[in-house]
Protein backbone atom coordinates (compact mmCIF):
# COMPACT_ATOMS: atom_id res chain seq x y z
CA UNK A 1 0.00 0.00 0.00
CA UNK A 2 1.21 3.52 -0.80
CA UNK A 3 3.14 5.05 2.10
CA UNK A 4 1.38 8.40 1.73
CA UNK A 5 -2.04 6.73 1.95
CA UNK A 6 -0.96 4.94 5.13
CA UNK A 7 0.07 8.25 6.72
CA UNK A 8 -3.29 9.79 5.85
CA UNK A 9 -5.17 6.84 7.35
CA UNK A 10 -3.10 7.02 10.53
CA UNK A 11 -3.78 10.74 10.80
CA UNK A 12 -7.53 10.15 10.42
CA UNK A 13 -7.50 7.41 13.07
CA UNK A 14 -5.67 9.73 15.48
CA UNK A 15 -8.35 12.39 15.04
CA UNK A 16 -11.14 9.85 15.59
CA UNK A 17 -9.51 8.68 18.80
CA UNK A 18 -9.24 12.27 20.03
CA UNK A 19 -12.91 12.81 19.30
CA UNK A 20 -14.06 9.59 20.98
CA UNK A 21 -11.97 10.33 24.07
CA UNK A 22 -14.13 13.38 24.79
CA UNK A 23 -17.32 11.29 24.65
CA UNK A 24 -20.56 12.15 22.86
CA UNK A 25 -23.52 13.82 24.54
CA UNK A 26 -26.73 15.55 23.52
CA UNK A 27 -25.13 19.00 23.62
CA UNK A 28 -21.95 19.91 21.86
CA UNK A 29 -19.34 21.57 24.00
CA UNK A 30 -16.80 23.97 22.51
CA UNK A 31 -14.11 21.32 22.75
CA UNK A 32 -16.24 18.76 20.94
CA UNK A 33 -17.15 21.33 18.29
CA UNK A 34 -13.51 21.96 17.63
CA UNK A 35 -12.79 18.24 17.45
CA UNK A 36 -15.60 17.84 14.92
CA UNK A 37 -14.17 20.72 12.88
CA UNK A 38 -10.78 19.02 12.82
CA UNK A 39 -12.42 16.01 11.17
CA UNK A 40 -14.02 18.16 8.48
CA UNK A 41 -12.88 17.09 4.98
CA UNK A 42 -11.58 20.58 4.22
CA UNK A 43 -9.32 20.54 7.30
CA UNK A 44 -8.07 17.05 6.51
CA UNK A 45 -7.30 18.19 2.95
CA UNK A 46 -5.42 21.20 4.33
CA UNK A 47 -3.32 18.91 6.52
CA UNK A 48 -2.54 16.82 3.45
CA UNK A 49 -1.51 19.99 1.62
CA UNK A 50 0.92 20.88 4.39
CA UNK A 51 2.44 17.43 4.69
CA UNK A 52 2.77 16.90 0.94
CA UNK A 53 3.94 20.31 -0.30
CA UNK A 54 5.18 22.30 2.72
CA UNK A 55 7.15 19.25 3.82
CA UNK A 56 9.14 19.32 0.57
CA UNK A 57 10.00 22.98 1.08
CA UNK A 58 11.15 22.25 4.64
CA UNK A 59 13.30 19.29 3.53
CA UNK A 60 15.07 21.39 0.90
CA UNK A 61 15.53 24.29 3.34
CA UNK A 62 17.16 22.03 5.93
CA UNK A 63 19.81 21.13 3.37
CA UNK A 64 20.54 24.85 2.85
CA UNK A 65 20.16 26.09 6.42
CA UNK A 66 20.69 29.69 7.57
CA UNK A 67 18.17 32.37 6.72
CA UNK A 68 16.51 30.19 4.08
CA UNK A 69 15.57 27.70 6.78
CA UNK A 70 14.40 30.53 9.04
CA UNK A 71 12.03 31.98 6.46
CA UNK A 72 10.77 28.49 5.58
CA UNK A 73 9.84 27.94 9.23
CA UNK A 74 7.86 31.19 9.13
CA UNK A 75 6.04 29.96 6.00
CA UNK A 76 5.12 26.80 7.90
CA UNK A 77 3.99 28.95 10.83
CA UNK A 78 1.76 30.99 8.51
CA UNK A 79 0.10 27.85 7.13
CA UNK A 80 -0.42 26.59 10.69
CA UNK A 81 -2.06 29.93 11.58
CA UNK A 82 -4.36 29.62 8.56
CA UNK A 83 -5.33 26.10 9.60
CA UNK A 84 -6.37 27.36 13.04
CA UNK A 85 -8.41 30.11 11.41
CA UNK A 86 -10.16 27.62 9.12
CA UNK A 87 -11.18 25.60 12.17
CA UNK A 88 -12.47 28.70 13.99
CA UNK A 89 -14.41 29.84 10.90
CA UNK A 90 -16.55 26.70 11.16
CA UNK A 91 -17.55 27.74 14.69
CA UNK A 92 -17.87 31.52 14.19
CA UNK A 93 -20.44 33.76 12.58
CA UNK A 94 -19.33 36.06 9.78
CA UNK A 95 -17.93 39.23 11.40
CA UNK A 96 -17.98 42.82 10.23
CA UNK A 97 -14.84 44.45 8.80
CA UNK A 98 -13.40 45.47 12.17
CA UNK A 99 -14.15 42.05 13.60
CA UNK A 100 -12.58 40.37 10.57
CA UNK A 101 -9.35 42.32 11.06
CA UNK A 102 -9.17 41.20 14.69
CA UNK A 103 -10.06 37.62 13.70
CA UNK A 104 -7.23 37.46 11.13
CA UNK A 105 -4.68 39.08 13.44
CA UNK A 106 -2.74 35.82 14.17
CA UNK A 107 -2.08 35.31 10.47
CA UNK A 108 -1.23 38.97 9.95
CA UNK A 109 1.27 38.87 12.81
CA UNK A 110 3.15 36.01 11.14
CA UNK A 111 3.27 37.88 7.82
CA UNK A 112 4.60 41.00 9.58
CA UNK A 113 7.22 38.81 11.27
CA UNK A 114 8.32 37.51 7.87
CA UNK A 115 8.43 41.00 6.35
CA UNK A 116 10.93 42.13 8.99
CA UNK A 117 13.45 39.64 7.58
CA UNK A 118 13.86 41.70 4.38
CA UNK A 119 13.83 45.16 5.96
CA UNK A 120 16.91 47.30 6.30
CA UNK A 121 20.20 46.27 4.78
CA UNK A 122 19.90 43.72 1.97
CA UNK A 123 20.39 40.31 3.67
CA UNK A 124 22.03 37.17 2.32
CA UNK A 125 19.83 35.05 0.06
CA UNK A 126 17.60 38.06 -0.51
CA UNK A 127 15.83 36.46 -3.50
CA UNK A 128 14.92 33.42 -1.39
CA UNK A 129 13.57 35.59 1.42
CA UNK A 130 11.70 37.92 -0.91
CA UNK A 131 10.06 35.03 -2.79
CA UNK A 132 8.92 33.40 0.46
CA UNK A 133 7.69 36.63 2.05
CA UNK A 134 5.78 37.78 -1.04
CA UNK A 135 4.21 34.35 -1.42
CA UNK A 136 2.50 34.68 1.98
CA UNK A 137 0.17 37.25 0.44
CA UNK A 138 -1.64 34.31 -1.16
CA UNK A 139 -2.92 33.25 2.28
CA UNK A 140 -5.04 36.42 2.37
CA UNK A 141 -7.67 34.62 0.26
CA UNK A 142 -9.25 33.74 3.60
CA UNK A 143 -10.26 37.42 3.98
CA UNK A 144 -12.52 37.30 0.91
CA UNK A 145 -16.07 38.24 1.95
CA UNK A 146 -17.64 39.24 -1.36
CA UNK A 147 -17.08 41.14 -4.58
CA UNK A 148 -17.00 44.49 -2.75
CA UNK A 149 -14.30 43.51 -0.24
CA UNK A 150 -11.42 44.72 -2.45
CA UNK A 151 -9.89 41.28 -3.08
CA UNK A 152 -9.99 39.08 -6.15
CA UNK A 153 -11.83 35.78 -6.01
CA UNK A 154 -9.90 33.28 -3.84
CA UNK A 155 -8.51 31.20 -6.73
CA UNK A 156 -7.47 34.29 -8.71
CA UNK A 157 -5.97 35.88 -5.59
CA UNK A 158 -3.71 32.88 -4.98
CA UNK A 159 -2.52 32.91 -8.61
CA UNK A 160 -1.94 36.68 -8.68
CA UNK A 161 -0.06 36.64 -5.38
CA UNK A 162 2.29 33.93 -6.61
CA UNK A 163 3.02 35.88 -9.80
CA UNK A 164 4.50 38.62 -7.64
CA UNK A 165 6.64 36.12 -5.73
CA UNK A 166 7.64 34.21 -8.87
CA UNK A 167 9.74 37.15 -10.07
CA UNK A 168 12.24 36.49 -7.24
CA UNK A 169 11.74 32.73 -7.28
CA UNK A 170 12.90 32.66 -10.91
CA UNK A 171 16.03 34.56 -9.88
CA UNK A 172 16.86 31.75 -7.46
CA UNK A 173 16.44 29.18 -10.23
CA UNK A 174 18.69 31.12 -12.59
CA UNK A 175 21.36 31.87 -9.98
CA UNK A 176 21.76 28.33 -8.65
CA UNK A 177 20.79 26.13 -11.60
CA UNK A 178 24.42 25.14 -12.23
CA UNK A 179 25.71 25.70 -8.68
CA UNK A 180 23.58 24.01 -6.05
CA UNK A 181 20.64 21.70 -6.73
CA UNK A 182 19.31 22.18 -3.19
CA UNK A 183 18.42 25.80 -3.92
CA UNK A 184 16.74 24.79 -7.18
CA UNK A 185 14.77 22.10 -5.34
CA UNK A 186 13.69 24.65 -2.72
CA UNK A 187 12.47 27.15 -5.35
CA UNK A 188 10.52 24.48 -7.25
CA UNK A 189 8.97 23.15 -4.03
CA UNK A 190 7.95 26.65 -2.96
CA UNK A 191 6.13 27.20 -6.26
CA UNK A 192 4.35 23.84 -6.03
CA UNK A 193 3.18 24.74 -2.53
CA UNK A 194 1.02 27.48 -4.08
CA UNK A 195 0.63 26.29 -7.67
CA UNK A 196 -0.92 23.76 -7.76
CA UNK A 197 -1.04 23.10 -3.98
CA UNK A 198 -2.93 25.98 -2.36
CA UNK A 199 -4.73 26.94 -5.58
CA UNK A 200 -6.23 23.47 -6.06
CA UNK A 201 -7.15 23.30 -2.38
CA UNK A 202 -9.05 26.59 -2.54
CA UNK A 203 -10.63 25.55 -5.82
CA UNK A 204 -11.93 22.31 -4.28
CA UNK A 205 -13.16 23.60 -0.91
CA UNK A 206 -13.51 27.40 -0.90
CA UNK A 207 -13.94 28.71 -4.48
CA UNK A 208 -16.29 31.46 -3.24
CA UNK A 209 -14.44 32.21 -0.01
CA UNK A 210 -14.62 30.78 3.53
CA UNK A 211 -17.98 29.45 4.76
CA UNK A 212 -18.82 30.92 8.15
CA UNK A 213 -21.08 29.26 10.71
CA UNK A 214 -24.69 30.47 10.84
CA UNK A 215 -25.17 29.50 14.49
CA UNK A 216 -21.66 29.82 15.90
CA UNK A 217 -20.22 32.34 18.27
CA UNK A 218 -19.91 35.99 17.31
CA UNK A 219 -16.45 37.31 16.48
CA UNK A 220 -15.55 40.12 18.85
CA UNK A 221 -14.17 43.34 17.42
CA UNK A 222 -11.07 44.89 18.90
CA UNK A 223 -12.13 47.13 21.82
CA UNK A 224 -11.02 50.76 21.69
CA UNK A 225 -7.90 51.37 23.70
CA UNK A 226 -8.69 53.24 26.90
CA UNK A 227 -6.01 54.94 28.99
CA UNK A 228 -4.90 52.76 31.87
CA UNK A 229 -4.24 54.14 35.37
CA UNK A 230 -0.55 53.44 34.92
CA UNK A 231 -0.45 55.40 31.68
CA UNK A 232 -0.51 59.12 32.46
CA UNK A 233 -2.78 61.39 30.46
CA UNK A 234 -1.12 63.76 27.98
CA UNK A 235 0.11 66.86 29.82
CA UNK A 236 -1.81 70.12 29.27
CA UNK A 237 -0.25 72.86 27.16
CA UNK A 238 2.51 74.60 29.10
CA UNK A 239 1.58 78.00 30.55
CA UNK A 240 3.15 81.15 29.23
CA UNK A 241 6.59 81.82 30.65
CA UNK A 242 6.54 84.00 33.77
CA UNK A 243 9.66 85.74 32.51
CA UNK A 244 8.06 86.74 29.22
CA UNK A 245 5.64 89.56 28.63
CA UNK A 246 4.22 87.85 25.53
CA UNK A 247 0.65 86.67 25.60
CA UNK A 248 -0.19 83.10 24.58
CA UNK A 249 -1.52 84.42 21.27
CA UNK A 250 1.76 86.16 20.55
CA UNK A 251 3.79 83.07 21.39
CA UNK A 252 1.79 81.03 18.88
CA UNK A 253 2.91 83.26 16.03
CA UNK A 254 6.64 82.75 16.44
CA UNK A 255 7.39 82.56 12.66
CA UNK A 256 6.75 86.34 12.41
CA UNK A 257 9.02 87.14 15.34
CA UNK A 258 11.88 88.08 13.04
CA UNK A 259 9.84 90.70 11.15
CA UNK A 260 8.43 92.03 14.41
CA UNK A 261 11.98 92.55 15.62
CA UNK A 262 12.75 94.54 12.47
CA UNK A 263 9.77 96.86 13.00
CA UNK A 264 10.63 97.23 16.68
CA UNK A 265 14.10 98.37 15.66
CA UNK A 266 12.68 100.90 13.19
CA UNK A 267 10.23 102.30 15.75
CA UNK A 268 12.87 102.57 18.44
CA UNK A 269 13.91 106.02 17.22
CA UNK A 270 17.54 105.03 16.57
CA UNK A 271 19.13 105.96 13.22
CA UNK A 272 18.32 103.07 10.89
CA UNK A 273 21.54 103.52 8.89
CA UNK A 274 23.87 103.53 11.84
CA UNK A 275 24.92 99.93 11.33
CA UNK A 276 25.55 100.11 7.55
CA UNK A 277 29.05 100.10 6.02
CA UNK A 278 30.09 102.86 3.65
CA UNK A 279 30.75 101.79 0.03
CA UNK A 280 34.05 103.26 -1.17
CA UNK A 281 34.98 103.85 -4.84
CA UNK A 282 37.19 100.77 -5.09
CA UNK A 283 34.28 98.58 -3.93
CA UNK A 284 32.03 99.69 -6.80
CA UNK A 285 31.63 97.15 -9.63
CA UNK A 286 32.67 99.55 -12.40
CA UNK A 287 36.02 100.15 -10.69
CA UNK A 288 36.88 96.52 -9.81
CA UNK A 289 39.67 94.96 -11.86
CA UNK A 290 38.28 91.45 -11.49
CA UNK A 291 34.98 92.39 -13.07
CA UNK A 292 35.03 93.12 -16.81
CA UNK A 293 32.39 93.17 -19.48
CA UNK A 294 33.99 90.26 -21.38
CA UNK A 295 32.81 86.69 -20.76
CA UNK A 296 35.84 84.42 -20.66
CA UNK A 297 35.83 81.28 -22.81
CA UNK A 298 36.88 79.20 -19.83
CA UNK A 299 33.89 80.29 -17.78
CA UNK A 300 31.52 79.59 -20.63
CA UNK A 301 32.93 76.11 -21.18
CA UNK A 302 32.64 75.40 -17.48
CA UNK A 303 28.93 76.17 -17.55
CA UNK A 304 28.30 74.17 -20.69
CA UNK A 305 30.25 71.12 -19.53
CA UNK A 306 28.47 70.87 -16.18
CA UNK A 307 25.37 68.72 -16.63
CA UNK A 308 22.06 70.18 -15.61
CA UNK A 309 19.98 67.76 -13.58
CA UNK A 310 16.34 68.50 -12.85
CA UNK A 311 14.99 67.37 -9.53
CA UNK A 312 12.78 64.31 -9.76
CA UNK A 313 9.11 65.01 -9.26
CA UNK A 314 6.83 63.25 -6.80
CA UNK A 315 6.09 59.53 -7.21
CA UNK A 316 3.17 58.94 -9.52
CA UNK A 317 1.00 55.97 -10.49
CA UNK A 318 -2.15 57.12 -12.23
CA UNK A 319 -4.33 56.69 -15.32
CA UNK A 320 -4.36 59.82 -17.48
CA UNK A 321 -7.25 60.59 -19.85
CA UNK A 322 -8.41 57.00 -19.49
CA UNK A 323 -5.78 55.81 -21.99
CA UNK A 324 -2.30 56.04 -20.47
CA UNK A 325 -0.95 54.66 -17.20
CA UNK A 326 1.93 56.80 -15.91
CA UNK A 327 4.39 55.36 -13.36
CA UNK A 328 7.10 57.86 -12.44
CA UNK A 329 9.82 58.53 -9.86
CA UNK A 330 9.30 55.51 -7.60
CA UNK A 331 12.35 54.46 -5.57
CA UNK A 332 12.54 51.23 -3.59
CA UNK A 333 8.89 50.28 -4.18
CA UNK A 334 8.64 46.51 -4.70
CA UNK A 335 4.85 46.17 -4.76
CA UNK A 336 3.63 48.48 -7.54
CA UNK A 337 0.58 46.95 -9.24
CA UNK A 338 -1.67 47.95 -12.16
CA UNK A 339 -4.66 45.62 -12.10
CA UNK A 340 -7.48 47.60 -13.73
CA UNK A 341 -6.27 47.89 -17.33
CA UNK A 342 -7.44 46.95 -20.83
CA UNK A 343 -6.04 46.40 -24.32
CA UNK A 344 -6.61 50.04 -25.36
CA UNK A 345 -4.39 51.50 -22.64
CA UNK A 346 -0.62 52.02 -22.65
CA UNK A 347 1.84 52.02 -19.74
CA UNK A 348 4.71 54.53 -19.48
CA UNK A 349 7.33 53.94 -16.78
CA UNK A 350 9.84 56.74 -16.21
CA UNK A 351 12.61 57.55 -13.73
CA UNK A 352 12.02 54.61 -11.38
CA UNK A 353 14.80 52.95 -9.39
CA UNK A 354 15.07 49.69 -7.45
CA UNK A 355 11.35 48.99 -7.85
CA UNK A 356 9.06 46.27 -9.23
CA UNK A 357 5.88 46.89 -11.23
CA UNK A 358 3.33 44.16 -11.95
CA UNK A 359 0.82 44.69 -14.79
CA UNK A 360 -2.12 42.31 -14.37
CA UNK A 361 -3.95 42.23 -17.68
CA UNK A 362 -3.51 42.94 -21.39
CA UNK A 363 -2.35 46.42 -22.43
CA UNK A 364 -1.56 47.99 -25.80
CA UNK A 365 2.01 49.14 -25.23
CA UNK A 366 4.62 49.29 -22.45
CA UNK A 367 7.54 51.74 -22.37
CA UNK A 368 10.30 51.67 -19.75
CA UNK A 369 12.34 54.89 -19.94
CA UNK A 370 15.36 56.05 -17.90
CA UNK A 371 14.95 53.45 -15.13
CA UNK A 372 17.64 51.78 -13.03
CA UNK A 373 17.38 48.33 -11.43
CA UNK A 374 13.69 48.22 -12.37
CA UNK A 375 11.64 45.03 -12.66
CA UNK A 376 8.52 44.83 -14.83
CA UNK A 377 6.21 41.80 -14.93
CA UNK A 378 3.35 41.84 -17.44
CA UNK A 379 0.85 39.44 -18.97
CA UNK A 380 0.08 40.37 -22.59
CA UNK A 381 0.97 43.26 -24.89
CA UNK A 382 -0.88 44.03 -28.13
CA UNK A 383 1.83 46.13 -29.82
CA UNK A 384 5.27 46.14 -28.17
CA UNK A 385 7.29 46.43 -24.97
CA UNK A 386 10.06 49.02 -25.24
CA UNK A 387 13.08 49.50 -22.96
CA UNK A 388 14.87 52.80 -23.57
CA UNK A 389 17.79 54.56 -21.80
CA UNK A 390 17.81 52.11 -18.89
CA UNK A 391 20.43 50.43 -16.73
CA UNK A 392 20.13 47.00 -15.12
CA UNK A 393 16.44 46.28 -15.75
CA UNK A 394 14.52 43.00 -15.77
CA UNK A 395 11.40 42.40 -17.84
CA UNK A 396 9.25 39.27 -17.58
CA UNK A 397 6.51 38.39 -20.09
CA UNK A 398 4.06 35.85 -18.70
CA UNK A 399 1.78 35.86 -21.75
CA UNK A 400 2.51 37.07 -25.28
CA UNK A 401 4.26 40.06 -26.82
CA UNK A 402 4.74 40.51 -30.60
CA UNK A 403 7.80 42.76 -30.21
CA UNK A 404 10.29 43.67 -27.49
CA UNK A 405 12.77 46.43 -28.29
CA UNK A 406 15.83 47.45 -26.25
CA UNK A 407 17.49 50.74 -27.12
CA UNK A 408 20.46 52.53 -25.51
CA UNK A 409 20.38 50.24 -22.46
CA UNK A 410 23.12 48.63 -20.39
CA UNK A 411 22.09 45.41 -18.70
CA UNK A 412 18.68 43.92 -19.50
CA UNK A 413 17.28 40.52 -18.50
CA UNK A 414 14.29 39.34 -20.55
CA UNK A 415 12.20 36.44 -19.20
CA UNK A 416 9.93 34.85 -21.81
CA UNK A 417 7.07 32.40 -21.30
CA UNK A 418 6.13 29.51 -23.54
CA UNK A 419 3.55 31.77 -25.18
CA UNK A 420 6.10 34.46 -26.07
CA UNK A 421 8.94 32.37 -27.55
CA UNK A 422 8.13 33.72 -31.03
CA UNK A 423 8.57 37.33 -29.87
CA UNK A 424 10.70 39.53 -32.15
CA UNK A 425 13.49 41.13 -30.09
CA UNK A 426 15.18 44.25 -31.48
CA UNK A 427 18.30 45.78 -29.87
CA UNK A 428 20.22 48.96 -30.67
CA UNK A 429 23.12 50.69 -28.88
CA UNK A 430 22.71 48.22 -26.00
CA UNK A 431 24.91 45.75 -24.13
CA UNK A 432 24.59 42.87 -21.66
CA UNK A 433 21.24 41.68 -23.00
CA UNK A 434 20.27 38.18 -21.81
CA UNK A 435 17.11 36.29 -22.71
CA UNK A 436 15.86 33.46 -20.47
CA UNK A 437 13.40 30.90 -21.82
CA UNK A 438 11.60 27.99 -20.08
CA UNK A 439 13.04 24.52 -20.29
CA UNK A 440 11.52 21.69 -22.30
CA UNK A 441 9.74 20.13 -19.32
CA UNK A 442 7.90 21.50 -16.25
CA UNK A 443 10.88 20.66 -14.02
CA UNK A 444 13.56 21.76 -16.48
CA UNK A 445 15.85 24.70 -15.74
CA UNK A 446 15.56 27.98 -17.55
CA UNK A 447 17.80 28.42 -20.59
CA UNK A 448 19.84 31.62 -20.74
CA UNK A 449 20.90 33.13 -24.07
CA UNK A 450 23.13 36.19 -24.47
CA UNK A 451 22.29 38.41 -27.43
CA UNK A 452 25.37 39.54 -29.42
CA UNK A 453 26.53 43.11 -29.08
CA UNK A 454 29.53 42.97 -31.42
CA UNK A 455 29.26 42.46 -35.18
CA UNK A 456 31.65 41.89 -38.05
CA UNK A 457 31.02 43.63 -41.39
CA UNK A 458 32.68 42.11 -44.49
CA UNK A 459 32.40 43.49 -48.04
CA UNK A 460 31.51 40.52 -50.23
CA UNK A 461 29.96 40.21 -53.69
CA UNK A 462 29.22 43.91 -53.96
CA UNK A 463 27.65 44.31 -50.51
CA UNK A 464 28.47 44.20 -46.82
CA UNK A 465 27.69 40.99 -44.99
CA UNK A 466 27.14 41.39 -41.24
CA UNK A 467 27.57 38.55 -38.77
CA UNK A 468 27.68 38.54 -34.96
CA UNK A 469 31.10 38.11 -33.37
CA UNK A 470 31.51 34.94 -31.32
CA UNK A 471 34.28 34.49 -28.77
CA UNK A 472 35.69 31.08 -27.99
CA UNK A 473 37.62 30.16 -24.92
CA UNK A 474 40.29 28.30 -26.92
Amino acid sequence: MDEELIQRLESAVTRLEALSAGGFSGGVSPGEGEAAAVLDPSIIAFDDLRSQFAGRVRSAAEKIGGRVLDVTKIVEEAFEAQRELLIKIKQTQKPDMSGLAEFLKPLNDVIVKATKMIEGRRPDFFNHLKAAVDSLTALAWIAYTGKDCGLSMPIAHVEESWQMAEFYNNKVLVEFRNKDSNHVEWAKALKELYLPGLRDYVKSHYPLGPVWSATGKVAVSAPPKAPTPSAPMPPPPPPASLLSSESPQASSSRPTKGMAAVFDEINSGKPVTSGLRKVTDDMKTKNRADRTGVISAGGKEGRVSSPSFSKAGPPKLELQMGRKWVVENHIGKKNLVIDDCDAKQSVYIFGCKDSVLQIQGKVNNITVDKCTKMGVVFMDVVAACEVVNCNGVEVQCQGSAPTISVDNTTGCQLYLSNGSLETSITTAKSSEINVLVPGAGPDSDWGEHALPQQFSHVYKDGQFVTTPVSHSGG
